[in-house]
């Protein structure tokens, strides 16, 4: 690899309590061009070494021992907001998806999925997409509709005197973000550059303080934009 396109590289660790399996996606993603900078079996072990190396990408199994991978993930990402956690797990439960998510992991990924399909993920989950095993990204829609239903949650406020004026195309932004196009689409929807609407994206959560995109949907929903 030349020098360049290590530099360009995504920094990934993989945390995960098999090491043949650990092993087996380490090679993958080494393979395909990702800098892999460490790799854990546990969950203490994984939030000790991530501090340590600062990887972009974190791919994540929930069912470790010593800590549950959803709270390596919020210890994580409170150290480090701009650090993107892609869980990779067994378990396509409801439930697990949603503590995933609620604790800042920004994509879950089911261990059925091809190292091609994998790969695709992690390099998406970089570019600040959320990425979901089919099925489960309407799942998580729903439960934030469901959320913003009862009245805000997390850290969206109501909208008052104090709330930062968005650009009318951060807002155009905001919405297709809420239905839940990717950044490419968006790109092409609105005829713009990805990196572009990568940079609306980080203006609109500098503004309102928000930490990923995951909190950005919520915020987007609570405000009826998904519907808009």
């Amino acid at each position: 690899m030349s020098e360049q396109h290590a530099a360009d590289a995504i920094r990934v660790m993989v945390v995960d309590d098999h090491p043949m399996w650990r092993d087996a996606v380490a090679r993958d993603l080494a393979a395909a061009g990702c800098a892999v900078v460490a790799t854990a079996g546990d969950g203490p072990q994984a939030v000790r070494r991530a501090k340590a190396v600062a990887p972009q990408v974190l791919v994540l199994d929930l069912n470790l021992p010593g800590m549950p991978g959803v709270q390596v993930c919020k210890e994580l990402v409170a150290a480090d907001p701009s650090l993107r956690v892609l869980v990779l797990s067994a378990s396509g439960e409801h439930a697990d998806v949603l503590e995933a998510v609620k604790s800042g992991a920004t994509g879950y990924l089911l261990k059925s999925a091809g190292a091609d399909e994998l790969i695709d993920a992690v390099r998406r989950t970089a570019a600040g997409d959320p990425v979901f095993t089919p099925g489960l990204a309407g799942l998580v829609l729903g439960e934030y509709r469901r959320l913003a239903a009862g009245g805000p949650a997390g850290p969206a406020e109501p909208d008052g005197p104090e709330t930062p004026r968005l650009t009318d195309r951060e807002t155009e932004v905001l919405r297709l973000v809420a239905k839940g196009l990717s950044y490419k689409q968006i790109a092409e929807r609105l005829v713009i550059s990805h990196r572009t609407v990568q940079n609306h994206v980080q203006n609109t959560l500098g503004k309102l303080q928000l930490h990923n995109r995951v909190e950005l949907v919520r915020y987007a929903i609570e405000r009826g934009l998904d519907d808009a």
